[in-house]
C-alpha cells in the first residue's frame, strides 16, 4: 500500500528555503478570515452620525483626526498580507465612487467572518464563491428594483441625499452650508461633454456620456486657517494666493479683460552655457539695448490689446513690469498650471503660449470684478461675479489646521456624492434600509435553491444586516431589538406584496434606522437617499474581495528578493 510520504529511512525533503515561513490550507483561509475581521473591527465604530473619531499618529509626530474609513486605513501600518489588500478596498471604493468607505471594509470583513463555518465545515472555497456570486447578482436585482430615479437639479431631494452623506461626518454641526457648497461647487463645476463617446447602436446613449465633471481639476479648496466655519464660500469664479507685483498696479477693477500667458516676459536665456566675445564698448551697450528691446516688443505686442490683467506662469521682469505699470495693466507671475487652467475655464481666456499670437477671441471678459484682499497674513487675488463659471475656488475657513483637513475630506465625499448622481441620477434609501431590502430578498431567494450552495448564498444575506447592526450599536441603542424590529418589518411589506399581486412580488420597504437616534423610520419621509452607484459598488467590491480572499490557500512569505 502506498503511502504519500517519503521513502522508508529518508527524512522530509526541503524544496523551501529554511527561512521561508508557510501555512496553507484551512489555517491560512482561517487566519485569512481573523485579519479582515481585525481590519473591520478597527473602523467599525466610524460608521453612521453617531460616529467615534480616530486620532492617528504618523512617524513624522503628526496627527490625524478623522472619521472617514479610507484616511482612518491610509494611515494605519499593517503587516499582514490579506489585511493590507482589504485596506486596499477602501481606496479603491474612495476612488471611484468617493464615498461608502467605511461601509466596503465592514461589509467584506462581515462576509468573510459569516464564510468561517463553512470553511470550518470543511466546505470547498470554490463551493463558497459560488453560492456567494449567485447572492451578488439576486443583491443587484434588488436594488435596481429599489432605486429611485432624481432630477439633478430638484435641490430638495439634492440636500437630503448630500445630508445622508455629511451626517455621518465631523462637520454635521454646519450641515446646510457644506450641503450648499458641495452642491454650488459640483454643479458650477458640471458641463455638457462636447464630443460625446462613441455609442453603439441599440444602446442608451445616457445622460452620464454627455456630462463631464472634474472636481478635482476645477474645484479648488483654498484652505485658510482663522476666521469660523460659517465663513466658508464657494466662489463664483476664482481666487489664487498671489499678490500684484508691482506696488503701483491697480487692486480693483470691474469687468476686467484678462490675457493669460505661459511664456516668460522676460530676455530669453541661452538653453545652455553661451560665451559671447566682445572687442569693442559700444557692442556691450548693443548688447543689452536688443534684450531691451526684445522685453519692449513682447509688451507692446500685449499692450495693443489693451488687457487689464496678464497673468504668466513664468517670470515677469522689471523692465517688463514697468512697461505695464505705465500702460495701467496689472500683471502676475509663476501662477500655478492648474490655477492658470481654472482661472481660463472660469473668465472665458484661452492661455496664449506666444505673444505674437494673441488674437482678440483670447481675451477672457467674464470675470465681473477682480480684487485683491487681504486674508491673515496673506494677499489673495479674487475673480468674481463670472458669467456661467465653469471652474470655481471653495474657500474653508476654520480654528485649526486638523479641522480644515477634516472638513476638507467631507467636503470632498459630499461632492463626489453629487457626482455620482449627475452621472447615474438614481437613489437607493439609506440608513441601512437598502440593506435589509436585500438581506430579505436573499433570504427569499434562498428559500428556492437547493444543495450546499444554499447556505453561502443565505451567508451573504446575514452578512447585509452588519450595516443596520452597526448603525444601531453606534446609537447605543438594544441592537437586537431594534435589528429584529426591521426585519419583521421588511417581512411583513413582503407578506404583504405577495398577498396583494401573487407570487414573486417586490414590495418597495424604505424602513431604515435613525442613526442618530436608533429609532425605525421610514426613509422616504426622513429624506435620507444614497447615491445608487455609491451602494452597488460598495456591495460589488465586497463580494468580489470576499471571493477572492477566500480562494487563497497558502501564504508564503520570505521570497526571492527582485533581481536575484
Amino acid at each position: 500500500m502506498a503511502s504519500g510520504g517519503p521513502p522508508p529511512g529518508m527524512g522530509p525533503i526541503m524544496v523551501l528555503n529554511s527561512k521561508t515561513q508557510r501555512t496553507h490550507g484551512r489555517q491560512a483561509q482561517i487566519g485569512n478570515i481573523s485579519a479582515a475581521r481585525a481590519v473591520a473591527d478597527i473602523i467599525r465604530s466610524t460608521l453612521g452620525p453617531r460616529s467615534m473619531l480616530k486620532m492617528l499618529l504618523d512617524p513624522m509626530g503628526g496627527i490625524v483626526i478623522t472619521n472617514d474609513g479610507n484616511c482612518i486605513l491610509r494611515e494605519v501600518d499593517v503587516s499582514h498580507p490579506t489585511a493590507k489588500s482589504m485596506i486596499e478596498l477602501s481606496r479603491a471604493q474612495d476612488e471611484e465612487v468617493g464615498d461608502g468607505t467605511t461601509s466596503v471594509i465592514i461589509l467584506a470583513g462581515e462576509m468573510l467572518i459569516n464564510a468561517e463555518q463553512f470553511v470550518r465545515a470543511n466546505v470547498h472555497p470554490t463551493v463558497i464563491v459560488r453560492g456567494y456570486n449567485y447572492a451578488l447578482q439576486e443583491a443587484l436585482n434588488v436594488c435596481e428594483k429599489l432605486a429611485l430615479t432624481v432630477d439633478v437639479n430638484d435641490t430638495d431631494r439634492m440636500k437630503s441625499l448630500v445630508q445622508s452623506c455629511i451626517g455621518t461626518k465631523f462637520s454635521s454641526r454646519w450641515n446646510d452650508i457644506m450641503i450648499d457648497m458641495a452642491l454650488k461647487a459640483v454643479l458650477t463645476v458640471a458641463r455638457e461633454n462636447r464630443t460625446p463617446s462613441f455609442v453603439p447602436d441599440g444602446v442608451d446613449d445616457s445622460y452620464s456620456q454627455k456630462m463631464e465633471v472634474d472636481i478635482k481639476r476645477y474645484a479648488k479648496v483654498e484652505k485658510i486657517p482663522g476666521g469660523e466655519i460659517s465663513d466658508c464660500t464657494v466662489l463664483s469664479g476664482v481666487m489664487f494666493n498671489k499678490d500684484v507685483t508691482h506696488s503701483k498696479m491697480r487692486r480693483r477693477i470691474e469687468n476686467p479683460r484678462i490675457l493669460l500667458l505661459d511664456t516668460p516676459l522676460e530676455y530669453k536665456k541661452g538653453e545652455s552655457q553661451t560665451n559671447v566675445e566682445i572687442t569693442d564698448e559700444e557692442d556691450w551697450n548693443t548688447l543689452l539695448k536688443m534684450e531691451e528691446e526684445y522685453v519692449e516688443n513682447m509688451c507692446m505686442e500685449i499692450i495693443a490689446f489693451k488687457p487689464d490683467i496678464v497673468i504668466t506662469e513664468k517670470g515677469v521682469s522689471d523692465l517688463a513690469q514697468h512697461y505695464f505699470a505705465k500702460a495701467n495693466i496689472t500683471a502676475f507671475r509663476r501662477l500655478r498650471k492648474t490655477d492658470n487652467n481654472r482661472v481660463a475655464r472660469a473668465t472665458g481666456a484661452t492661455i496664449v503660449s506666444r505673444t505674437d499670437e494673441i488674437r482678440e477671441s483670447d481675451i477672457g471678459t467674464g470675470c465681473g470684478l477682480f480684487e485683491m484682499r487681504k486674508i491673515g497674513e496673506e494677499y489673495f487675488a479674487f475673480f468674481e461675479e463670472c458669467k456661467d463659471p465653469k471652474a470655481c475656488t471653495i474657500i474653508l475657513r476654520g480654528g485649526s489646521k486638523d479641522v480644515l483637513n477634516e472638513i476638507e475630506r467631507n467636503l470632498t465625499d459630499a461632492m463626489q456624492v453629487v457626482r455620482n448622481v449627475v452621472f447615474d441620477p438614481r437613489l437607493l434609501p439609506g440608513g441601512g434600509a437598502t440593506e435589509m431590502a436585500v438581506s430579505m430578498g436573499l433570504r427569499k431567494a434562498g428559500l428556492k435553491l437547493e444543495g450546499v450552495q444554499q447556505g453561502p448564498f443565505l451567508a451573504v444575506g446575514e452578512a447585509m444586516e452588519v450595516i443596520p447592526r452597526t448603525l444601531a450599536q453606534n446609537c447605543g441603542v438594544s441592537v437586537i431589538r431594534t435589528v429584529t424590529q426591521l426585519r419583521a418589518k421588511h417581512a411583513a411589506a413582503y407578506e404583504e406584496a405577495e398577498k396583494a399581486d401573487g407570487e414573486g412580488a417586490f414590495p418597495k420597504c424604505n424602513w431604515g434606522i435613525d442613526g442618530t437616534t436608533g429609532k425605525l423610520v421610514d426613509m422616504e419621509e426622513f429624506g435620507i437617499w444614497e447615491p445608487f452607484s455609491v451602494k452597488i459598488q460598495t456591495i460589488k467590491t465586497a463580494v468580489e474581495s470576499a471571493c477572492m480572499i477566500l480562494r487563497i490557500d497558502d501564504i508564503v512569505s520570505g521570497s526571492k528578493k527582485k533581481g536575484y
